[in-house]
């Protein structure tokens, strides 16, 4: 069986290392499949839900929330630096509803005062908030 070594790691260290057959990611230009002896490459990575399919069972699907960073992808090894990176089974939905919750706050007042910096940042904070929202709840 064909597989790929898949590395995630973020500046709080190793958050993912397994075996995989495939993986899905997101790049600004779109979504992006990776199966094993892909060509190697480096691309940036947007905030997503990133899909991992491991080779110990057909139908065991990892997914992990990931803000951002870029993939690397070379000799049958994928590793992804974000700068942050959760696991569905790591996440506090709980948590996560409550950034998501200040981030429309921030967002609505962001816009009341016209302060475009803060808009942006709360536009980041907010999409973060949902993508870990969405892995969570897999």
């Amino acid at each position: 069986m064909s597989q790929m070594t898949v590395q995630v790691v973020t500046p709080d260290g190793i958050k993912y290392d397994h075996h995989a057959k495939f993986i899905s990611v997101e790049t600004p230009d779109g979504d992006m499949g990776i199966l094993p002896k892909h060509v190697n490459l480096i691309a940036p990575l947007v905030i997503h839900e990133m899909k991992i399919r491991r080779t110990d069972d057909d139908n065991h699907v990892d997914w992990i929330a990931i803000n951002g960073g870029i993939i690397e992808v070379k000799d049958n090894v994928v590793t992804i630096v974000a700068d942050s990176a959760e696991r569905s089974t790591d996440i506090d939905i709980s948590r996560a509803e409550r950034a998501k919750q200040r981030a429309e706050r921030q967002l609505e007042e962001a816009e009341t005062t016209h302060n475009i910096d803060e808009v942006r940042r709360a536009k980041v904070a907010l999409r973060r908030a949902l993508n870990r929202i969405s892995v969570g709840n897999r």
